[in-house]
């Protein structure tokens, strides 16, 4: 048996407003809304689709899984990007030469930003 990933599904009470949030920021479309209940996002710079799915009260507290998204410009200038677009400061991190911005969408998701040099 082989398996393939179709979606990164998010929960969400209101699944097409943060959708509409994330295809404008990686430059992508919404692809399906399936009456408000099931939101496809996809293109830019997605490898395949990323979902948000209607729930009645999404699980609280950090999610499990996130994005980790990488830039080919300044690290400092795109999270400030997405900060001026709705998205809040988490914390900014470093290992080593590796430098990363945790961020959370205006619904409260946790994303990272990192650079692609």
């Amino acid at each position: 048996m082989t398996l393939s990933l179709g979606a990164v599904t998010v929960d969400s009470s209101d699944p097409e407003p943060i959708a509409a949030w994330w295809a404008e920021q990686l430059g992508a479309e919404i692809v399906a809304t399936n009456d408000g209940w099931f939101v496809t996002v996809k293109g830019g710079g997605l490898p395949g689709f990323l979902s948000f799915q209607k729930v009645a009260e999404p699980t609280p507290g950090k999610n499990k899984i996130h994005l980790d998204l990488m830039t080919d410009g300044n690290l400092d200038a795109t999270a400030d990007g997405l900060i001026a677009a709705g998205a809040l400061l988490v914390e900014k991190r470093s290992m080593g030469d590796f430098a990363w911005v945790t961020l959370a969408d205006p619904q409260g998701n946790e994303f990272c930003v990192a650079s692609g040099h």
